[in-house]
Protein backbone atom coordinates (compact mmCIF):
# COMPACT_ATOMS: atom_id res chain seq x y z
CA UNK A 1 0.00 0.00 0.00
CA UNK A 2 2.92 2.29 0.68
CA UNK A 3 4.39 2.13 -2.87
CA UNK A 4 1.23 3.43 -4.62
CA UNK A 5 1.01 6.36 -2.18
CA UNK A 6 4.65 7.24 -2.85
CA UNK A 7 4.09 6.98 -6.61
CA UNK A 8 1.08 9.30 -6.43
CA UNK A 9 3.04 11.75 -4.28
CA UNK A 10 5.98 11.75 -6.71
CA UNK A 11 3.66 12.22 -9.69
CA UNK A 12 1.93 15.14 -7.98
CA UNK A 13 5.30 16.65 -7.11
CA UNK A 14 6.49 16.35 -10.73
CA UNK A 15 3.34 18.03 -11.99
CA UNK A 16 3.71 20.89 -9.54
CA UNK A 17 7.38 21.40 -10.33
CA UNK A 18 7.01 21.11 -14.12
CA UNK A 19 7.86 24.37 -15.90
CA UNK A 20 4.89 26.41 -17.01
CA UNK A 21 4.77 26.51 -20.80
CA UNK A 22 4.74 29.85 -22.56
CA UNK A 23 6.03 31.60 -25.66
CA UNK A 24 9.58 30.51 -24.94
CA UNK A 25 8.58 26.95 -23.98
CA UNK A 26 6.72 24.20 -25.75
CA UNK A 27 3.88 26.53 -26.82
CA UNK A 28 6.27 28.69 -28.86
CA UNK A 29 5.64 28.62 -32.58
CA UNK A 30 8.47 27.74 -34.92
CA UNK A 31 7.62 30.44 -37.45
CA UNK A 32 10.60 29.50 -39.62
CA UNK A 33 8.80 26.29 -40.62
CA UNK A 34 6.08 28.48 -42.19
CA UNK A 35 8.40 31.04 -43.81
CA UNK A 36 7.93 29.63 -47.32
CA UNK A 37 4.11 29.68 -47.18
CA UNK A 38 2.66 31.89 -49.91
CA UNK A 39 -0.70 32.70 -48.37
CA UNK A 40 -2.37 31.81 -45.09
CA UNK A 41 -5.94 32.32 -43.87
CA UNK A 42 -6.80 34.64 -41.01
CA UNK A 43 -10.05 33.95 -39.14
CA UNK A 44 -11.51 37.00 -37.40
CA UNK A 45 -14.93 37.81 -35.96
CA UNK A 46 -17.18 40.36 -37.66
CA UNK A 47 -19.33 42.74 -35.60
CA UNK A 48 -22.36 40.46 -36.06
CA UNK A 49 -20.41 37.51 -34.57
CA UNK A 50 -19.82 35.67 -37.84
CA UNK A 51 -16.40 34.37 -38.77
CA UNK A 52 -14.52 36.13 -41.57
CA UNK A 53 -11.87 34.19 -43.48
CA UNK A 54 -9.26 36.29 -45.26
CA UNK A 55 -6.26 35.11 -47.27
CA UNK A 56 -3.14 37.11 -46.45
CA UNK A 57 0.59 37.00 -46.84
CA UNK A 58 2.78 35.82 -44.00
CA UNK A 59 6.35 36.85 -43.44
CA UNK A 60 8.85 35.71 -40.82
CA UNK A 61 11.40 38.20 -39.48
CA UNK A 62 13.97 37.05 -36.94
CA UNK A 63 11.87 34.01 -36.06
CA UNK A 64 8.65 36.00 -35.55
CA UNK A 65 5.50 35.75 -37.72
CA UNK A 66 3.85 38.90 -39.11
CA UNK A 67 0.85 39.78 -41.27
CA UNK A 68 -0.23 43.16 -42.65
CA UNK A 69 -3.30 44.98 -43.93
CA UNK A 70 -4.53 48.41 -44.85
CA UNK A 71 -7.94 49.80 -43.97
CA UNK A 72 -9.90 46.54 -44.24
CA UNK A 73 -12.86 44.98 -42.47
CA UNK A 74 -10.76 42.12 -41.13
CA UNK A 75 -8.20 44.66 -39.88
CA UNK A 76 -11.02 46.44 -38.05
CA UNK A 77 -12.10 43.10 -36.61
CA UNK A 78 -8.61 42.66 -35.15
CA UNK A 79 -8.68 46.15 -33.63
CA UNK A 80 -11.93 45.19 -31.84
CA UNK A 81 -10.73 41.71 -30.88
CA UNK A 82 -7.04 40.87 -31.30
CA UNK A 83 -7.64 37.12 -30.90
CA UNK A 84 -7.50 35.34 -34.25
CA UNK A 85 -6.94 31.91 -35.71
CA UNK A 86 -4.32 31.54 -38.41
CA UNK A 87 -4.89 28.61 -40.76
CA UNK A 88 -1.81 27.31 -42.51
CA UNK A 89 -2.77 24.30 -44.62
CA UNK A 90 -4.56 21.97 -42.19
CA UNK A 91 -2.99 23.58 -39.11
CA UNK A 92 -4.96 26.14 -37.09
CA UNK A 93 -3.01 28.34 -34.68
CA UNK A 94 -4.90 30.30 -31.99
CA UNK A 95 -3.10 33.63 -31.82
CA UNK A 96 -3.28 37.11 -30.42
CA UNK A 97 -2.20 40.08 -32.53
CA UNK A 98 0.06 42.86 -31.30
CA UNK A 99 0.39 45.86 -33.58
CA UNK A 100 3.99 46.70 -34.44
CA UNK A 101 4.63 50.38 -33.70
CA UNK A 102 8.41 50.49 -33.57
CA UNK A 103 9.61 51.94 -36.89
CA UNK A 104 12.67 49.70 -37.17
CA UNK A 105 10.48 46.60 -36.67
CA UNK A 106 7.92 47.91 -39.18
CA UNK A 107 10.68 48.65 -41.72
CA UNK A 108 12.14 45.15 -41.30
CA UNK A 109 8.72 43.60 -41.93
CA UNK A 110 8.05 45.81 -44.96
CA UNK A 111 11.47 44.89 -46.37
CA UNK A 112 10.84 41.18 -45.80
CA UNK A 113 7.41 41.38 -47.46
CA UNK A 114 8.91 43.18 -50.47
CA UNK A 115 11.70 40.60 -50.72
CA UNK A 116 9.30 37.66 -50.48
CA UNK A 117 6.40 38.91 -52.60
CA UNK A 118 8.29 41.28 -54.92
CA UNK A 119 6.29 42.83 -57.73
CA UNK A 120 2.96 41.74 -56.22
CA UNK A 121 3.79 43.59 -53.02
CA UNK A 122 4.65 46.69 -55.00
CA UNK A 123 1.42 46.51 -57.07
CA UNK A 124 -0.83 46.23 -53.98
CA UNK A 125 0.97 48.89 -51.92
CA UNK A 126 -1.37 51.77 -52.96
CA UNK A 127 -4.35 49.81 -51.61
CA UNK A 128 -2.72 49.44 -48.17
CA UNK A 129 -2.02 53.14 -47.82
CA UNK A 130 1.06 54.81 -46.38
CA UNK A 131 0.65 53.42 -42.84
CA UNK A 132 -0.53 49.80 -43.04
CA UNK A 133 -1.32 47.77 -39.92
CA UNK A 134 1.62 45.46 -39.29
CA UNK A 135 0.72 42.70 -36.86
CA UNK A 136 2.99 40.53 -34.75
CA UNK A 137 1.52 37.06 -34.17
CA UNK A 138 1.71 35.77 -30.58
CA UNK A 139 0.48 32.41 -29.25
CA UNK A 140 -2.57 32.96 -27.05
CA UNK A 141 -1.08 30.78 -24.31
CA UNK A 142 1.78 33.28 -24.01
CA UNK A 143 -0.55 36.01 -22.79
Amino acid sequence: MRAPVQAIFLLALLILLAPVSGASGEDAIDWDRYSEEGTVTVLTTDEDGSTRETKVWLVVVEGQGYIRTGNTRWGGNIERNPEIVLRIGETELPLRVEFATDESERDAVKTALRAKYGFSDWIFSPFRGSNPKIMRLIPREAQ
